[in-house]
């Protein structure tokens, strides 16, 4: 009796086990078909998803492709999507990088209302991205507005696309987040080996430091070397968006070589200047001395810390009166007047005088005017060209008082027939003095001269074929009478440079004879 209490307790027992084991698995199955329904609702809610095998996209729902047509054209389908979610969703392509260790990513955009999810799916990843649900905040757009919002927004995709000007956004770790056409070409150009770009993009320029740094964001002039050696130029700016900033790169190599050509040829000038024995000063349109050469500092014995700190011009000429390199004025006043004077003669390029200085020396001053106002003032030493000047004068004026102290009268004529000497006998003997005449004297004016002040004669002839004739080298005598009856000897000479000497001597009456009227006939 008492086994059979016993297999009866056992049966209870057993069967109690089984009823509650029995409730397990129902309540297991149960959850597992709850949470499977809400993985299959929360995948049904996905309208927006993409399944990738490694950066190839396998599939992607209708409004997945729709987003992917937004992204940069050029690339690869993996790199679109990166450049349309990395500035969302930070951290995304790392997350991605690290999804085939992980089995699943959950990023949160940068608004907090918007979410990507990823999950790996045997080699594949499956991508969705979660829309903010509808709310106060997230209200439906109408119509017409959401029109116009698509309008505007393909008219900025173009206008980024066909931008000239390199743009590119950066977040706070240098990562290019954001790029345009052009700089998608630079890239491509600057990698011709690499078949298919990698997101994030790479930096061009890595002169740029993190937007992190804010002293880094002031315009600056950047370059690329791409392959064959040839460097691009770019001046570039950045406007700071909160964690990150956006960077425009407007090409720049004409302006470069500008400059470039525009520096050597400075430096040319500059060269040149440097060997000129002319002293150079050049102020801009304020004023101030921007430019001068060694010739300057010599001539005009200025220090040259003082011409280095752009004295303006009324400086430089005060300094010039300390020096007594500027001619000693009889007042300051009328001096600085005539300095205002000699400021707008210079700017009208019409200035130009002869500065003789306490030392003796003379300095020919000139200004000249240059563009955008500026004026340039040479100094140039012409004490030996004066000296020389002086010393030709005087001997012209000692040779001349040699020729009037003769008794012959004296007239040379150049190799061209003009009159260039002529002695006081001659100017008594023929009543006429050349340097009074306006006009030069040729031999025809000359020998026109002489048949009215003397016989006829076959001599003025003779005269007017010797004279500029490089044949004739014999010398020719007459004998011809003047007007008053006095005999002269004339004779024709060739001198240096083929010039022709023609002298006149007057025969000395005796004592008590008196002068006979010409008797017109041919003297032999």
């Amino acid at each position: 009796m008492w086994s059979e209490i016993s297999y009866g307790v056992l049966l209870i027992a057993t069967s109690f086990l089984t009823a509650l084991a029995a409730l397990y698995v129902v309540a297991l199955r149960q959850g597992a078909s709850r949470r499977e329904a809400r993985v299959i609702a929360d995948m049904a809610a996905e309208d927006t998803v993409f399944l990738f095998d490694g950066r190839h996209l396998v599939d992607a729902t209708p409004k997945a492709r729709g987003l992917l047509a937004l992204g940069p054209q050029g690339v690869s389908d993996w790199n679109r999507l990166s450049a349309l979610l990395t500035p969302r969703f930070p951290g995304f392509s790392a997350e991605m990088e690290r999804l085939a260790e992980t089995g699943i990513a959950l990023l949160e955009g940068a608004n907090g209302k918007e979410a990507v999810r990823a999950w790996w799916l045997g080699g594949i990843a499956r991508i969705a991205v979660l829309d903010a649900p509808p709310g106060p905040d997230n209200a439906i757009t109408d119509h017409q507005t959401l029109s116009a919002l698509n309008s505007e927004l393909a008219i900025l995709r173009k206008v980024a696309a066909h931008m000239p000007a390199l743009t590119w956004q950066q977040d706070a770790e240098g990562k290019v987040t954001w790029a345009n056409r052009a700089y998608l070409k630079l890239v491509g150009e600057s990698r011709p080996d690499e078949d298919d770009l990698t997101w994030p993009l790479p930096r061009l320029f890595d002169t740029m430091r993190p937007t992190g740094m804010s002293d880094d964001l002031a315009p600056r002039r950047i370059s690329i070397t791409v392959p064959g050696g040839e460097v691009q130029w770019f001046d570039c700016i950045a406007i700071r968006q909160n964690d990150s900033a956006m960077f425009f790169a407007l090409p720049a190599d004409a302006t470069v070589y500008a400059e470039l050509s525009l520096r050597n040829f400075v430096q040319t000038l500059s060269k040149t200047f440097a060997d000129l024995p002319t002293g150079l000063a050049i102020f801009n349109r304020s004023r101030h001395l921007v430019m001068f050469n060694p010739a300057l500092i010599d001539l005009c014995m200025l220090d040259p810390a003082f011409l280095a700190a752009r004295p303006t011009l009324f400086s430089f000429l005060d300094q010039l009166r300390e020096k007594q390199m500027i001619p000693e004025p009889k007042n300051y006043k009328s001096w600085r007047q005539k300095m205002t004077t000699l400021e707008e003669q210079a700017a009208n390029g019409v200035f130009e005088e002869n500065w003789t200085l306490p030392t003796g020396q003379t300095y020919r001053v000139t200004g000249r005017p240059h563009p955008d106002g500026a004026v340039a003032f040479l100094f140039e030493d012409i004490s030996s060209e004066i000296s020389l000047t002086r010393r030709f004068r005087a001997e012209l004026e000692m040779s001349q008082a040699v020729i009037d102290s003769m008794d012959e009268a004296i007239a040379v004529f150049s190799p061209a027939g003009i009159l260039a000497i002529s002695n006081d006998a001659y100017t008594d003997l023929w009543h006429s003095n050349p340097s009074e005449t306006l006009g030069e004297i040729g031999i025809h004016d000359a020998a026109r001269l002489w048949r009215e002040g003397a016989a006829p004669s076959g001599f003025w002839d003779q005269a007017q074929a010797f004279v500029g004739n490089p044949d004739e080298r014999e010398e020719l005598r007459a004998a011809v009478t003047m007007a008053d009856g006095r005999a002269v000897t004339c004779r024709l000479t060739t001198i240096a440079g083929g010039a022709t000497l023609v002298g006149f001597s007057v025969a000395a009456l005796l004592p008590g004879e008196a002068r006979k009227p010409a008797q017109h006939g041919v003297a032999g």
